[in-house]
């Protein structure tokens, strides 16, 4: 199974779309619009971005503290989901959930910001897409460090013996905040531990948009065909720090170059482009020139949005009796 030239090009529009709404949310730190640990996923879009075109709207995905990009892949409205992380009323969440915590029930995607702790959420989903006989698919996404907590393997051994439909992508950038991942795994890979729950397990290049997307087919295949849980490693690199203010001093500066000059994969899927002819330097300039000003519009408009009123501050913490 191989993208075709056209699926290449929509894959590149997503991921630079994906890009700019990221550079975006990095512009209301120093101006304090954004409170809080702000977490990008800049150098990882060709995860989500090859994830994207299997996901239902059916389908749950319930992602970690660095969820812009699943949202995205997810469907869930551009102009909504920047409004929530800018702390703006017309958020998803009335400006209450922030960056970390963005919910929309009509995609059926969320979001949690404890290490871990997507899996036992989506492994809820499974079940009763398992009990109502339906062939949605509860996607948890997780970091390479989610897979060294204990919800890790007990929801892994329970939706393998309960047979559920639980698909668990890792995003494996090599460190979990400043610890290497080579450090503290017993195995090279996550992806071979699949075999100790009898999973469909698979290790990709989460750099290569169209790997991405032919193992999630698979992996899609597997799970929505009543096969059980799959686990999909995607090895990957973030440009930025762990969050907005980490002086990310535990990788080198030769190596941060390094991550960006050879795995950056907008860059990488650009150049297949060039040399499949599907798209000349133009078009792609072209295209990189759209998304920055429909993003810069897109700004525009969160901020001129009106903040939440002082008035609300309790509501949506208690529930009346």
């Amino acid at each position: 199974m191989t993208a075709n030239k056209h699926a290449l090009i929509d894959h590149f529009r997503m991921m630079l779309d994906m890009r700019h709404f990221e550079e975006a949310c990095l512009e209301g730190v120093p101006t304090r619009e954004i409170h809080g640990e702000l977490h990008t996923g800049i150098g990882q879009e060709a995860v989500a971005a090859g994830l994207a075109p299997w996901l239902r709207r059916e389908d749950a995905l319930v992602s970690t503290h660095r969820n812009h990009l699943h949202a995205l892949a997810k469907g869930v409205d551009r102009e909504k989901l920047l409004a929530e992380i800018f702390e703006r009323e017309n958020g998803l969440c009335g400006g209450r959930g922030g960056h970390m915590h963005p919910f929309d029930p009509a995609t059926r995607f969320s979001a949690t910001g404890i290490v871990g702790s997507s899996i036992p959420v989506a492994l809820g989903f499974a079940y009763g897409f398992k009990m109502e006989g339906v062939s949605d698919v509860a996607v948890a996404v997780i970091g390479d460090g989610a897979t060294n907590t204990g919800a890790f393997h007990e929801c892994l051994n329970m939706a393998a013996a309960w047979n559920l439909p639980l698909l668990v992508i890792v995003e494996n950038n090599s460190y979990a905040i400043s610890v290497r991942f080579s450090d503290v795994s017993a195995t090279p890979t996550i992806a071979e531990r699949a075999a100790a729950y009898r999973a469909w397990g698979r290790c990709v290049d989460g750099t290569d948009v169209e790997e991405v997307w032919k193992a999630c087919g698979e992996a899609f295949d597997h799970v929505r065909g009543g096969g059980g849980p799959a686990l999909l490693e995607a090895s990957c690199f973030r440009f930025q720090g762990h969050y907005e203010g980490d002086h990310d001093t535990y990788r080198s500066r030769a190596e941060r170059k390094r991550i960006r000059a050879e795995h950056d994969p907008l860059t990488l899927t650009e150049q297949r482009l060039l040399d499949a002819g599907a798209a000349t330097q133009e078009e792609l300039k072209r295209m990189r020139e759209a998304s920055r000003s429909e993003t810069a519009a897109l700004l525009a408009t969160v901020r001129a949005a009106p903040m939440p009123d002082a008035s609300g501050l309790h509501r949506y913490s208690f529930v009346g009796v």
